[in-house]
């Protein structure tokens, strides 16, 4: 519909050679959804007198009296711009889809362009659109409101300061609720394409997106260039094409990794935010607020910050050169994250078991079991819902799966999917008993660098090799350091024997490189993992390793007890335990954690109530074995053999450090009688 009346009112501004307006003239396509907050903004600026709304377009006319009888209304932009009611800026509040044909149009016609985030729905959309603009030589704000925050230079000023220390890197969380009406409100709403034409709703590209792009932004990624790697991780629990619970990993070009978890699932909204992760605390930026909260150990500080008007901004670009705060070569960052969803596989969904559906009709909506808890784990751990093993997430494949009888009881990893600053290295996870119960953990959320069943050492002469903070005798205290090694797996061997007792076992031979923070090798370790059956319940694994030096010089293996912690001599072989319910330790000599942490015995038992069921863990030391347990039970479930108690040992050329350990893995709880006669009747003191 056109408005005859008010077009012919615009000619006597801009037609028959009259002199130009004073303010810019403005035109709004789309008034409806998001619209809506574009026609108040532009009622607030032009009653300051700083712009002219002049036109709207919309198939749909807005309600009337909306407008003010001088503005002209089209049926779309192609019908305003024939009319050419002589306006300066087009602001595009339209379906994502749109965007970049009507940008184009625009732009065309000699105009400015505001448009919506996301700006475009395909990286070949915007190139399209940036070249346009570059031979137009026309302006283009895209709609991040947040990037708008005065709170975004106020942030990178402390980090440029060292306030919260080295930057680990950065987090982008959000946890909102949507019902089954948000995504019958229009035809594209959910859509990964519509009518062969791309789309790209999901909780990444639009409905969250704006956390996207604020973490894009503090983590120094604006452009095209400035993103070396994107990596996707997407679920919807909504009946949607689009994805509505996801994990975005973004490496940027200068090294910094933003991860960002998203859900549209959560079971009630929550602030969205984007924190900084230091080595002395961390900024939190609540970008919807503009709100700060810097936590560091000297405590807590919240700060409130204003924001600039993006179409204020705009106008400030066409009068004075003001810069663009979110021109459309800056968003090359926030579009590369867009293509890599583009062109992922369809966002798998979540199986019902572990979504429960609150609220009846259109204001059903869907809550991922868990959800809040899986989110924070992943930020911690800078990992994929898929890579923490959740299990409505997809599988990924080990490297090698070890079976006996064809039944799976253990996963190898080989840490390669595992952060920098968690030390990654290969271990054993999920171990199984023979009737499927997991009995171990990594990467939970209390010390995400805590990973199955393997060897890891904190100090091996300065390089920390089991992750998180170090602990050191200067500072009295675990301090982060630039100090992470790696364990990579040089060669493979895996081959099947007999054992003693006339039974088969396999064996996994391994030749292991540990290598420095700079890729220097310090250690070079062969390991052993033996399994086999030992009855329909219980099979056995045995790890052995002997750690010799990568060079001509002697080595020092140490630990935090050695370093002055008291109790503290974790390192060599660890166990992380899932959660276990009426945990019960003991040895020969004693029981329960008080008793049996730090002491010397020839085997320890964890027996429990696991999610699969009841299961104990026998750990049987090596013949002559003087290491300590090393046992926790209240703060978190972990078994371990000190190699490092209170002193460093020391690894000599010719001379290597040689441990080894059986574990029994039992269905059922067993008591000390049971377990003496198992370990009599393998003859498995190691």
């Amino acid at each position: 519909m056109i408005n005859q009346s008010a077009t012919a009112e615009s000619a006597i501004h801009t037609g028959g050679g009259a002199a130009p307006a004073t303010v810019p003239r403005i035109a709004l396509v789309g008034v409806h959804g998001f619209g809506e907050r574009h026609l108040a903004n532009l009622a607030r600026l032009q009653q300051a007198g700083v712009l002219e709304l002049v036109a709207v377009a919309d198939p749909n006319p807005p309600a009337p009296g909306r407008l003010a009888p001088s503005v002209a209304v089209f049926d779309d932009l192609a019908q305003l711009l024939a009319a050419d009611p002589g306006i300066d800026v087009v602001i595009l509040a339209t379906p994502i889809q749109t965007h970049a044909p009507l940008a184009l149009a625009a732009l065309s016609a000699g105009k400015d362009v505001y448009v919506e985030k996301p700006p475009v729905a395909s990286l070949a959309r915007f190139q399209e659109v940036l070249a346009a603009a570059e031979a137009a030589g026309g302006l283009v704000q895209v709609g991040f409101q947040s990037l708008g925050s005065h709170a975004l230079p106020a942030i990178r000023e402390l980090v440029e300061s060292g306030s919260v220390g080295e930057v680990l890197g950065l987090s982008a969380k959000g946890q909102w609720v949507r019902n089954k009406a948000y995504f019958k409100r229009s035809r594209w709403a959910g859509k990964r394409s519509l009518d062969g034409i791309d789309v790209v709703d999901g909780v990444a590209t639009n409905a969250l997106a704006h956390a996207v792009a604020t973490g894009l932004h503090l983590a120094g990624a604006h452009t095209l260039a400035d993103v070396e790697s994107v990596e996707t991780d997407l679920y919807r629990a909504h009946g949607t094409e689009s994805d509505d619970t996801s994990i975005i990993r973004i490496l940027t070009s200068g090294g910094r990794t933003l991860l960002c978890a998203l859900t549209l699932c959560a079971p009630e909204q929550q602030r969205p935010s984007v924190t900084v992760h230091g080595t002395r605390g961390e900024i939190t930026l609540f970008y919807t607020e503009d709100e700060v909260v810097i936590t560091t150990p000297d405590g807590e500080r919240r700060e409130k910050f204003g924001r600039t008007d993006l179409l204020e901004n705009l106008l400030a670009a066409r009068s004075a050169g003001t810069p663009l705060l979110c021109a459309l070569p800056d968003t090359g960052a926030f579009t590369t994250v867009l293509e890599a969803i583009r062109t992922a596989p369809a966002p798998q969904p979540i199986n019902a078991d572990y979504v429960t559906w609150a609220g009846e009709g259109d204001e059903a909506h869907p809550v991922v079991h868990g959800i809040a808890a899986a989110m924070e784990r992943a930020v911690k751990a800078q990992a994929t819902f898929a890579e923490l093993g959740l299990p409505w997430a997809r599988e990924l494949p080990p490297v090698r799966t070890l079976t006996l009888d064809g039944n799976p009881v253990a996963a190898y990893q080989d840490g390669s999917r595992i952060r920098a600053v968690s030390s990654p290295r290969p271990y054993l996870h999920p171990i199984r008993t023979l009737a499927g119960t997991v009995v171990t953990d990594h990467q939970p959320l209390d010390h995400v660098w805590h990973l199955g069943a393997g060897v890891a050492l904190q100090d091996v002469d300065g390089v920390n090799f089991w992750g998180g903070r170090t602990y050191t005798r200067e500072a009295g205290q675990y301090v982060w350091r630039p100090d992470h090694g790696s364990i990579a797996v040089k060669d493979t061997q895996v081959e099947e024997m007999a054992t003693q007792t006339g039974g088969a076992a396999c064996r996994l031979q391994e030749t292991l490189a540990w290598n420095g923070p700079d890729g220097t090798p310090v250690l070079h370790e062969d390991r052993t993992w033996t399994w086999s059956g030992v009855n329909a319940s219980v099979w056995q694994l045995t790890l052995a390793f002997a750690l010799s030096p990568a060079g001509g010089q002697a080595v020092s293996l140490g630990s935090p007890g050695s370093n002055g912690r008291f109790e503290g001599g974790y390192g060599g072989f660890f166990w992380r335990l899932p959660a276990c319910g009426e945990a019960t330790v003991w040895t020969p000599a004693g029981a329960g954690e008080p008793e049996v942490h730090g002491s010397v015995a020839p085997w320890l038992a964890w027996a429990g109530t696991f999610d699969g069921g009841a299961a104990t863990l026998v750990f049987v030391a090596a013949e002559g074995s003087t290491d300590p347990w090393f046992v926790r039970v209240d703060g978190y479930p972990g078994v371990g053999q000190s190699l490092a108690w209170e002193s460093p040992v020391i690894a000599e050329p010719g001379n290597p450090v040689q441990r080894s350990v059986t574990v029994l893995v039992a269905d059922g709880v067993l008591g000390t009688t049971d377990i003496e006669a198992l370990i009599n009747q393998q003859g498995n003191r190691s």
